[in-house]
């Protein structure tokens, strides 16, 4: 018998097992499959330096100069100032009250919303809303230098105000100090909360046919020849610091008849009525912002045909629902800073023809999330959650400028992390937090150039799992559809068209295909 073998063996187990428990052996790492679960949480309007703009590791502000900072007027000169603060920086009803008046003659660059030294205007505190709108969107952002937000605005120098948060602040600050921030995630589409939904789900601009000799008419865009800036009046103000910008229409389609701002689900709970007389669970198709029922193909057709289970859970749904057979005014589109202010555009499947009233796809799959999340709750808690779960907090925990604030929303997202990380599914999870849009806020990174609708501004974007690497700041470029990436690449299933037309305009661009998000896992690829 050979003695040195013998002897060599225990130590060689020993390294072995040494290996494996320190992580040296990338065998033992997980693989995308040992994913069971995978939860996103679609918050609202946020830029990534509006909320992340100080988190250490980022590509954040302290990278912005005074030259890459500064905006320009509508004529291309540098602005002497940013313009005012219209109709002041605070919501009505807010405190601290913080008037026009007190925002005139700001220095020409980012400022602390929070700055004690300034307008100490907490996160806590619901500021005005600000334009986030398709056409404006691309005008601000002026191929990529950033630099016309001021000018292209309704809300003037706002659109640079940013915030100083830490952990002690914004819970989810916190989370993404433990798991990975990406600091390189662009929201899908130019514009507003609408679209970008769509593009949540199924990386598709909706169509209204024949719109032109529709009802809709009136809601065609007025374009200017380069496909991108919106016609402006003969009398609209010729510098920001006078006045606001104002467009022949600024409306809710392009000359070609797609949908880009906000347009009604076909369905209920809608922003508009069922017709007088008409079935109770349709809008009034005689509304010029109803959109026809969509038939596009979304992720969750996807999932079905490969035995998937999926659900999408709207925060106050079924509250929207009762409002609606009880005609109850103030829960959609409620008042601003009331609860739950349920928005109906942001319920992307409640566009689609497959998910109509009376199917059983919708009623497998378009559920109540209760108010304050209550049945979302209720299902994680019970380890009940699909295998695919979208959650839409309610208009008031959202944290949407204009009506709501950041903190409210900020600590409703971070109760339901904390139920998540309890719950039976938790081990083989994960959750994505992002924003949809950044609600009219400034960023410094220029988004790639992609195709006609996106990608738009930069936004904040946390992958909270068991399988995230911990205190990462990731760098890869991804976009809303990254998520729709990620859950193709897990179960396996045909990309959707968008998915292949956003890359490949990427790459014709100079620019790379966008990223799947498994960099911000720490798995076997």
């Amino acid at each position: 018998m050979n003695k040195k073998l013998i002897c060599a063996t225990p130590i060689a187990i020993a390294a072995a097992i040494g290996l494996y428990a320190c992580g040296g052996n990338s065998n033992s790492k997980p693989t995308l499959s040992s994913v069971k679960n995978v939860v996103v949480i679609y918050a609202e309007n946020r830029s990534f330096d509006n909320l992340y703009g100080n988190f250490p590791g980022a590509n954040g502000l302290q990278n912005v100069t005074a030259a890459s900072a500064r905006q320009l007027d509508r004529d291309s000169s540098v602005l002497a100032t940013l313009p005012p603060v219209w109709k002041g920086l605070t919501a009505a009803g807010v405190t601290p009250v913080i008037t026009q008046a007190m925002t005139v003659n700001l220095p020409n660059s980012p400022f602390a919303i929070d700055d004690p030294a300034g307008f100490n205007a907490p996160l806590s505190a619901t500021t005005r809303d600000l334009y986030h709108r398709f056409y404006e969107n691309q005008m601000q952002i002026h191929g990529g230098k950033n630099d016309m937000f001021a000018a292209w605005a309704d809300s003037g120098g706002l659109v640079m105000g940013h915030y100083t948060p830490n952990a002690d602040k914004l819970p989810l600050y916190k989370l993404a100090q433990q798991f990975t921030l990406a600091d390189n995630f662009f929201m899908g589409a130019f514009g507003g909360s609408f679209l970008n939904h769509q593009w949540l789900v199924c990386a598709c601009t909706p169509f209204y046919a024949n719109a032109d000799t529709s009802v809709a008419k009136t809601s065609i865009s007025a374009v200017e020849p380069d496909g991108v800036s919106l016609t402006l009046k003969s009398t609209s103000a010729a510098s920001a610091l006078t006045d606001v910008p104002t467009f022949v229409n600024s409306g809710n389609l392009t000359p070609d008849f797609y949908a880009i701002n906000t347009m009604q689900p076909p369905y209920q709970p809608s922003g508009n009525k069922p017709a007088t007389g008409g079935d109770a669970n349709l809008a009034d198709p005689t509304a010029a912002t109803t959109l026809p029922a969509q038939t596009n193909q979304h992720i969750g057709d996807l999932l079905n045909n490969a035995g998937v289970t999926w659900a999408w859970y709207g925060g106050a749904w079924g509250n929207a629902i009762s409002a609606v057979q009880n005609n109850t005014a103030n829960v959609i589109y409620g008042a601003n800073l009331s609860s739950p202010n349920f928005q109906p555009h942001h319920q992307p499947f409640n566009y689609f023809a497959d998910l109509a009233p009376g199917t059983d796809n919708r009623a497998k799959h378009l559920l109540d999330g209760g108010l304050n999340g209550s049945e979302f709750i209720k299902a994680i808690d019970a380890g009940a959650l699909p295998q695919v779960a979208f959650y839409k907090p309610q208009g008031n925990l959202n944290e949407h400028a204009g009506y709501t604030d950041v903190s409210q929303g900020d600590q409703h997202i971070a109760d339901v992390i904390s139920h998540l990380q309890k719950s039976p599914q938790w081990n083989n999870m994960v959750v994505v937090i992002t924003y949809d849009e950044n609600g009219g806020f400034w960023d410094h990174v220029a988004p790639p150039k992609g195709d006609r609708w996106g990608p738009g501004t930069r936004i904040p974007a946390i992958i909270v799992s068991p399988y995230a690497k911990k205190g990462f700041v990731d760098h890869t470029q991804y976009d809303t559809t990254s998520i729709l990436r990620f859950i193709t690449h897990r179960f396996n299933l045909p990309n959707l068209p968008g998915l292949t037309a956003r890359d490949s305009a990427l790459v014709a661009n100079g620019g790379q295909a966008m990223g799947d998000l498994t960099n911000a896992l720490d798995i076997n690829q």
